[in-house]
């Protein structure tokens, strides 16, 4: 058996595979998002139970094996494909244990269900979560912490397919999620109508609850299912093998202990969030807007910084895996200046058109500027979050996952402190409870740019210098980015974007609208100029973009 290319596809072509199917996604994931906001509310016990409930899976899987799948085992698994057999014999085990291990995992916190939600809602029956709401939480994490066996399917198939080269199905297979989810809300919203009607906990009955936590779960199950169809191009054959001593995993181990230390300390910040958030009052924005609004800010990541690092990411571990550092430094710097660019303007536009965007998932013009503070508090962080993610992948590349943790830590340190002065302030006047969420997002802001710049630092001593043309390049993007934001905000003006009943922020039509053309303005500002500063980064993307132009 022959081992696939280390680089397989051009990385331009996965990229916009990987993109395309996220844009996709995410257009689905936001069309799901409005109709949970229109269906279930944004605010009260039965919003917030839900929001607790359904991101549990996601975070205990992320305790469990999240880092581990994404940072430890393409590299492993790009180093196997040398061995005599393409790697068949190191895959087979390791998705045998991976399987078995998350089976357990999931059946644990399933029946564990009660504690799960208690450590994330510690004392918060005083505030966002009251009465009844915990209860409620509790029933829907039944239903929901499943989901951890799905998604661990489906990033263990997604990983290996990624490592051989395979990279298109991993973002598209999200889309059959959104679509599940987005038949559950309208099924629930025909038989049991819409916000108000389920704010109240006392509200829910165990169908309601069936439906769309199920419905939830059922998304998730369809979506690992899909990715194993794609196994086959992977060249490999799967067969259980539960030998696992002597078979090579002892280095994939030792490298996933700093990866688990690096999870658990994020699981400790996403703990005092919820817990802080739900200190909150019932009637202000609390855990369902940072769901909300993390969507949001995560789109432009997910669609570029993703789809680019991730065919990188592998071509960085071969490069690691023959000792070619400059061939590594020079995809590290390629990654890193094609993800700022366009990360800089996407950001850009999602933050002149902030107000309209809110507006979209908003039933209120009060509720609209809460989603939007807590939006813009997220985006001052957004370019950072982008470039910390291609830097962690190079020290994974590395073999290097000390540092990543050690990082890890510093972030929490500053986000956790600051997250209990926001607490401290509240208790000390409850008049700070409408801007808690707020706050809680500035925190992650300003900690992770402090995290993003120590990384940098240290990667440029790893890798012996470098950095200053890329420090220029960012600094050119964000000059570009200052007139684009005015031409936004001056055509959200025009739309009436900050008057009480402007069009732009009448409703979710309007809201989406407006968006559309504040963004687009913003994207051709900065794209423009861009263009006349002749950045090189501009042409890599036309080339790109001409591979998929048809012919004639």
């Amino acid at each position: 058996m022959t081992a696939p290319s280390d680089t397989g596809p051009t990385v331009g072509r996965a990229s916009v595979w990987l993109a395309s199917g996220t844009i996709i996604s995410r257009v689905l994931g936001f069309a799901s998002a409005a109709l949970l906001a229109s269906v279930v509310g944004q605010k009260g016990a039965g919003p917030n139970a839900f929001a607790l409930a359904n991101q549990l899976p996601s975070y205990i899987y992320a305790i469990v094996a999240g880092g581990l799948l994404s940072a430890v085992l393409v590299p492993h698994i790009v180093r196997a494909a040398k061995d005599a057999d393409g790697g068949q014999g190191f895959v087979n085990r390791l998705v045998t244990l991976g399987i078995v291990a998350f089976l357990g995992v999931t059946v644990a916190a399933t029946l564990g269900a009660p504690w799960v939600v208690g450590l994330y809602s510690i004392g918060s029956s005083s505030g966002a979560l009251p009465d009844g709401g915990f209860q409620l939480a509790v029933t829907m994490a039944y239903w929901c912490l499943p989901q951890i066996f799905f998604y661990a399917v489906y990033s263990l198939v997604g990983e290996v397919l990624n490592a051989r080269g395979i990279f298109g199905p991993f973002a598209w297979a999200s889309v059959l999620n959104n679509v599940v989810m987005i038949a559950t809300l309208i099924a629930f919203a025909m038989i049991y109508g819409v916000a108000p009607d389920h704010f109240s906990a006392n509200s829910w009955d165990l169908p309601q609850i069936a439906l769309l936590s199920g419905g939830a779960t059922l998304g998730v199950v369809l979506q690992a299912i899909l990715l194993i169809l794609f196994w086959p191009r992977t060249g490999l054959r799967f067969r259980p093998d539960f030998r696992w001593r002597g078979a090579g995993l002892g280095a994939p181990a030792r490298a996933s202990g700093w990866i688990f230390g690096l999870v658990l300390v994020v699981q400790a910040t996403n703990i005092v969030q919820f817990n802080v958030a739900l200190q909150a009052n019932e009637s202000d924005v609390s855990a369902a807007v940072l769901r909300t609004t993390w969507l949001i800010f995560m789109l432009s990541h997910s669609i570029v910084a993703i789809s680019i690092a991730t065919p990188y990411f592998t071509r960085m571990s071969a490069h690691a895996r023959d000792g070619d550092i400059g061939a590594l430094r020079r995809d590290l710097s390629a990654s890193l200046r094609g993800i700022a660019m366009l990360v800089t303007g996407c950001g850009t536009a999602i933050a002149a058109a902030a107000l309209p965007f809110a507006a979209f998932f908003s039933t209120s013009r009060s509720l609209t500027e809460a989603i939007a503070a807590v939006l813009l508090a997220f985006l001052v962080g957004l370019v950072p979050f982008s470039s910390l993610f291609v830097v962690q992948r190079a020290f994974y590349a590395l073999g290097d996952t000390r540092t990543p943790f050690v990082l890890q830590v510093v972030q929490a340190v500053l986000f956790i402190a600051a997250t209990l002065g926001i607490l401290f302030a509240l208790k000390l006047d409850a008049a700070v409870s409408p801007y808690v969420a707020a706050g809680i997002a500035l925190a992650t802001s300003l900690s992770v740019i402090v995290q993003a710049i120590l990384a940098a630092l240290l990667l440029r001593r790893r890798l012996g210098g470098g950095g200053r043309g890329l420090v220029k390049r960012f600094g050119i993007y964000a000059l570009a980015a200052l007139p684009a934001a005015a031409a936004g905000i001056g055509v959200l003006a025009l739309l009436g974007g900050f008057a009480p009943d402007g069009f732009a922020t009448a409703g979710k039509v309007e809201g989406l609208v407006s968006t559309a053309i504040v963004g687009s303005t913003v994207l051709i500002v900065h794209l423009g100029l861009l263009a006349l500063s002749r950045a090189p980064e501009l042409a890599g993307l036309a080339g790109i973009l001409k591979r998929f132009t048809p012919r004639r």
